[in-house]
């Protein structure tokens, strides 16, 4: 059984993330794919919870990705193409770049939309309080604005359709020129 990649798509909210992933899974190449939403492991808490945002919060963080890779490592050895869906920003890369040395495949995508664009994707969709989902998705967007060595993974979709950004992120994962080393 030939083992599946990992392909981390990120960037801020409303970049598109959970759109792209979910189609990117579903017309993977492989005969297998799985749309992990790195999210959902943070509702699995259930006591003690600190909001992932929060300076405080890094080590349930780190508990919450350990717990979330090797989740995505039992897909990829089973033969599925493994869909990342979270934000996952250059400062979280260590536990990712350790599955490249147990040799996984690991593609890190960043999407990126202007921030007025951002700001309208998301605060339009956000479940917590206006003023609070601002601070949030701006202060996000800052952290993917600049992302140094990172910037050749970089997707732009302020004005891209959901199957353009589709096709930029597959000739990425095929011309695999967006891998962690």
């Amino acid at each position: 059984m030939k083992q599946g990649r990992i392909i981390i798509i990120t960037g801020s909210p409303g970049t598109g993330k959970t759109t792209i992933a979910s189609v990117v899974a579903k017309e993977s190449e492989m005969d297998k794919s799985v749309h992990m939403h790195t999210d959902d492991f943070f509702h699995y808490l259930s006591k003690g919870a600190i909001s992932p945002h929060l300076p405080e919060s890094d080590d349930q963080n780190l508990i919450v990705i350990e717990a979330f890779l090797e989740a995505a490592k039992r897909y990829a050895r089973g033969g599925y193409d493994v869909i990342v869906d979270g934000i996952v920003g250059p400062w979280f890369l260590g536990p990712w770049k350790a599955l490249v040395q147990e040799n996984y495949t690991v593609h890190y995508i960043v999407l990126r939309a202007g921030k007025e664009e951002t700001m309208r994707r998301a605060v339009e969709r956000s479940k917590s309080d206006k003023k609070t989902n601002v601070e949030l998705v701006e202060t996000m967007w800052g952290q993917f604005c600049s992302l140094g060595i990172y910037e050749s993974n970089v997707i732009e979709t302020t004005r891209h359709s959901v199957q353009e950004t589709v096709r930029a992120v597959k000739e990425k994962i095929a011309r695999e020129n967006a891998l962690l080393s």
